[in-house]
């Protein structure tokens, strides 16, 4: 039999190759599998970026139902680039706590606030403008759906309201509105301003809906808020002598308010900055929430006083190493209180008699931060909003003997990216002093190599940063860590949260320690291994503006650049030029002006503005009453007229003390984020080149 070689020959030449090529397909399918499960895995370790920040939503208020079975809760959805400029969204949702599931109430291109429950839960009433009402209204809507009904229609706003126990009636508050005259005047030009002159006062009313019976109930001072008895016959509330902002920080009292015989008594005299009140379930007291005095710069104490005999008592011991921020009465002789404590809050029960406070909850044990609760009529429900170093505010229940429950995702993308692990840390001041503050590591951190630092600063100084979510427009935390930067939010002296002496430290003494505490956190960072000295950035709002022009400045050696929003320069003018100087006179600087002109202009940034060497980015917005604008103009030129090559001065039209709109929140977020890459990562030099100015392209939106 004869063999064909050659047909052989040919078989077996196309069995390799068919096996080849089923090998190279093979590979080719691995290969393909694993750059697939590589881009995944990348994609799923890729830190937040710009864009998806912008995406994020959070849980804004939670109220829950007199009977505890639900919980009316809002939605912060922030506009997209394309729309007209504008705040957030807020929409209505409703949890149903047995079922355990959210319903959508009100949704979409809404704004809804001052959510609050019908006394006998029978629907949900809320603040919103509808319609095209050029004033904002109280609107109702049934539990079991259908449309939000108007309840009020006035032809003025409506800044907040409660329902009054046991009755249909609803009581607000309203700034009186202006008189035909004045409305002729302003239509015709004649709309003169007469600086803090011809003020109207906020007015509270009472009001029933059914019967359109209005009744006006003050009339001589402005009232600030308000907070019904839990039988609806009294009405306690704080005012002040006239409608300005720096009234209600430094010279409110409290008052009682009988509705039977309409005569109102002062219960509590001293001024000086309160939180919270609440009159206990028999009557015959008052709790509150209150500054220490008038020098304590924040909230911070617990108090009782009679409302039989007047008799006064503070609850919170003198030692505390924390703030109480809010109260509510468990019973008679018993108060709910909520403390800030250190980087963590805390809720813990409270006798009237004085003994000592017990928690029954603690932010460390729910690993969330949480806020102050609202509670079911039979004191077993507690609705909170808290939030996480991993999440922005979610929706939490909690009822007694059990854990802190979260009930909402409302960004389950947020596992699809890598976070910087985030920590509470402390550093010994050069005086010794023990500062916290809360440090973010750069994603995919590795021990012992040195990375960029940027310092973000909270404001006030009388607030603190909590060991929870941490990114926002102008402090975009986990955004830097994600960009490769250790970031350091530091518990300066004068923050709250660390006991009334701490908060004083600041006291007489702007710029003094409590920004030397920021320096030494940087040198802290630095011994650590952690942070590289040479790449330092820092940036913060108003107090933290203040930091960030005293760091471009005074202690430029220690950051290349600087991000000053809304901050402080000039301490002399000012105090000429904010909304609160009364404010700004007792709780920060402590003495009239005349009396420390040295002191103001050596710790003033100006003052040394001629040695900075540090590139600074000035922003804020051009309607700003309490940091005014010249703030950063002065600053501006200061370092222009010095020869400073790297300042730049940018403003937002019309925005306020922060930038409420999603226009001036998204550029200030692309463009610090840039100031930061280009001289603190990059080390571009100081007197090269700026940052492109236009940064347009990176908005999201389309442009001709």
């Amino acid at each position: 039999m004869m063999v064909d070689f050659k047909k052989s020959e040919d078989d077996l030449k196309m069995q390799y190759k068919a096996k080849f090529q089923m090998d190279r397909s093979f590979k080719w399918i691995v290969l393909l599998l694993s750059l697939l499960f590589v881009s995944q895995t990348v994609y799923a370790q890729s830190g937040l970026t710009p864009q998806e920040y912008l995406k994020l939503k959070s849980v804004s208020g939670a109220t829950t139902s007199p009977d505890g079975n639900f919980i009316a809760y809002t939605i912060s959805v922030r506009r997209p680039a394309t729309e007209k400029p504008g705040y957030a969204y807020n929409e209505l949702w409703v949890y149903d706590v047995k079922a355990k599931k959210p319903r959508p109430f009100i949704t979409g291109k809404v704004t809804i606030r001052g959510v609050a429950w019908k006394p006998d839960g029978s629907g949900i009433s809320f603040l919103s403008r509808r319609n095209g009402n050029r004033y904002t209204q109280i609107y109702s809507i049934a539990l079991d759906g259908g449309e939000a009904q108007a309840l009020t229609d006035f032809d003025y706003s409506v800044s907040s309201y409660q329902w009054q126990p046991g009755s249909d009636n609803l009581a607000f508050l309203a700034t009186e509105p202006s008189s035909k005259r004045e409305q002729i005047l302003r239509k015709k030009g004649y709309d003169f301003i007469f600086f803090e002159e011809n003020l109207r006062h906020r007015n509270l009313y009472l009001y029933n809906p059914a019967a359109g019976r209005l009744e006006q109930l003050t009339n001589d001072r402005t009232v600030w808020s308000f907070k019904f008895s839990p039988n609806g016959k009294v009405i306690a509330f704080t005012a002040s002598e006239k409608n300005l902002i720096d009234q209600r920080y430094a010279f409110q009292q409290i008052y009682t308010l009988d509705l039977v015989t309409k005569s109102s008594i002062v219960c509590v005299t001293e001024s000086r900055k309160f939180g919270n009140y609440a009159i206990s379930p028999d009557g015959s007291k008052l709790a509150y929430a209150a500054a220490l005095s008038k020098n304590d710069n924040a909230v911070s104490q617990a108090f009782v006083v009679s409302l039989v005999d007047g008799s006064e008592k503070k609850l919170t011991n003198s030692a505390f190493r924390g703030h109480v921020n809010w109260l509510s009465w468990k019973d008679n002789k018993t108060l709910f209180i909520y403390a800030q404590e250190g980087a963590e809050a805390t809720l813990s029960t409270q006798a009237v008699n004085g003994a000592a406070a017990k928690i029954i909850l603690h932010s460390l044990d729910a690993k969330a931060v949480f806020n102050p609760p609202s509670i079911s009529g039979n004191k077993k429900t507690f609705a909170f909003t808290a939030d996480s170093p991993n999440y922005p505010r979610e929706l939490f229940l909690w009822q007694k003997g059990k854990k802190l429950q979260r009930l909402t995702v409302t960004n389950p993308q947020l596992k699809d990216f890598s976070l910087g692990k985030q920590e509470v840390i402390s550093y010994k001041a050069r005086d010794g002093w023990e500062i916290e503050g809360v440090l973010i590591y750069p994603v995919g951190f590795e021990k012992g190599r040195r990375y960029p630092l940027v310092l973000l600063i909270h404001g006030g100084p009388e607030s603190r940063i909590a060991n929870g979510w941490l990114t926002n427009y102008s402090r975009p935390g986990q955004i830097l860590a994600g960009k490769g930067y250790a970031v350091f939010y530091p518990n300066y002296r004068a923050s709250t949260g660390y006991g009334v002496k701490f908060a004083a430290a600041g006291f007489h003494d702007a710029a003094g320690k409590e920004f030397d505490d920021i320096a030494d956190g940087i040198d802290y960072l630095v011994a650590q291994g952690i942070a590289d000295k040479e790449r330092v950035g820092l940036g913060g709002g108003s107090y933290g503006g203040f930091a960030s022009a005293w760091f471009a400045t005074y202690y430029t050696r220690y950051v290349k650049a600087v991000c000053m929003f809304v901050g402080i320069s000039d301490l002399i003018s000012k105090r000429g030029t904010t909304d609160i100087p009364y404010e700004e006179l007792l709780v920060h600087s402590g003495d009239k002006l005349e009396n420390m002109w040295q002191q103001s202009l050596k710790r003033s940034p100006i003052y040394y503005a001629h040695q900075s060497k540090t590139a600074t980015l000035i922003y804020g917005g051009t309607a700003d009453t309490r940091v005014h604008p010249s703030q950063s103009l002065e600053f501006y030129r200061r370092l222009k007229m010095n020869d400073h090559p790297a300042a730049r001065l940018v403003q937002y039209p019309g925005e306020r003390h922060g930038n409420r709109r999603q226009t001036g929140q998204i550029d200030v977020l692309y463009r610090i984020l840039d100031w930061y890459d280009w001289y603190v990562k990059d080390l571009h030099p100081l007197d090269g080149p700026m940052p492109p100015l236009d940064i347009s392209e990176k908005y999201g939106i389309a442009l001709p």
